[in-house]
């Protein structure tokens, strides 16, 4: 089941300079890490602590061969994927590909923050977009 907005990721190649829009937008960096699957590392903003607030979060790659280094080189940097918090990873990923959602990823991977299990889709038609399945050890949202 989805519980709601864990994020927005924006893809940056620099993070510290992105990171003073945040602050001027009022926001501030609740939390930091890297998905060291991915070859990226992520900074966390927030209007407040609130863990279940939506955040926006800063990509940005940590090798040349990162999940950002082609889109990024391509595209420039800007909006990378939306990610949605679930209660049951595998089964609602099943769900999204069974409707038509591509796989990016064949398994879920340790994401940036504790406790974090991730796997991203691409969804083609009729938006053309990157999402994110988010899934924490203790769910930051509650259902319904």
């Amino acid at each position: 089941m989805f519980l709601g907005i864990d994020h927005v990721g924006l893809m940056t190649d620099d993070p510290a300079r992105a990171g003073t829009f945040m602050k001027l937008l009022g926001m501030s960096l609740t939390d930091q890490g890297a998905a060291d699957a991915y070859g990226v590392s992520c900074d966390f903003w927030q209007f407040s602590d609130d863990a279940r607030e939506t955040a926006v979060e800063l990509v940005a790659p940590t090798r040349d061969d990162s999940a950002i280094a082609v889109p990024l080189s391509t595209r420039g940097p800007g909006l990378y994927h939306v990610a949605f918090e679930v209660d049951d990873l595998d089964a609602d990923a099943e769900e999204l590909v069974a409707a038509g959602f591509v796989r990016i990823d064949e398994d879920p991977h340790p994401g940036a923050r504790p406790g974090m299990r991730v796997q991203f889709l691409y969804l083609p038609e009729p938006v053309n977009s990157l999402m994110e399945l988010v899934q924490y050890d203790q769910p930051r949202r509650r259902k319904g």
